[in-house]
């Protein structure tokens, strides 16, 4: 069944933190959201929807193994940044960026999305339930620059109706473009 398909409430990860340090578990609670990787086709897809170029610093939010920002680097030449709360992730996520010869132009950090500075970003991709994109909309509209990028895999972001759709291996892909502040609708 994929992520598209459930509707239902968080998931409680217990001992997900068991053996970090006070300072690693600080802020970090359970996952909202199952690791499910994106296959190498959707990867691709959703960086081409970006337009991803080399001046681009793309964000990863729920990175899971670093796939989307490695290939950004590697095939797209841009920065990139991974965002997940389960720090086992975040490990495998240098472990392949390391492996892929891509480790000095990322950087991944065991944050909590919702608390996470993404100003920096050019592209947002995520993979994530909707009500998460729901609950992520507000910060995505207030923290990034008009013309930044934002690509979901699977979920829209309800009434923000996305600029283009496009439909690969049976899921959507969908772009937003944040635009100037007079113009946004939270």
């Amino acid at each position: 069944m994929k992520r598209r398909d459930l509707l239902i409430a968080p998931i409680v990860v217990p001992a997900v933190f068991e053996g970090l340090s006070g300072q690693d578990k600080q802020g970090l609670r359970a996952p909202d959201v199952r690791y499910e990787p994106s296959t190498e086709i959707i990867t691709l897809a959703m960086l081409k929807l970006a337009r991803v170029t080399s001046k681009d610093v793309v964000y990863d939010l729920g990175c899971g193994d670093g796939r989307i920002v490695i290939r950004a680097v590697k095939e797209f030449g841009a920065r990139g940044v991974g965002i997940d709360i389960d720090p086992d992730r975040i490990s495998e996520s240098r472990k392949n960026a390391a492996k892929a010869g891509v480790k000095s132009r990322i950087e991944f950090r065991a944050e909590d999305l919702f608390e996470a500075d993404i100003s920096k970003a050019t592209v947002v991709m995520l993979y994530l339930w909707p009500w998460v994109n729901l609950k992520l909309r507000p910060k995505l509209l207030k923290e990034l620059k008009p013309g930044t990028r934002v690509v979901s895999h699977s979920h829209d972001m309800g009434d923000w109706a996305p600029e283009k759709t496009i439909e690969i291996e049976g899921d959507e892909i969908h772009l937003w473009t944040i635009p100037k502040p007079e113009n946004r609708k939270e």
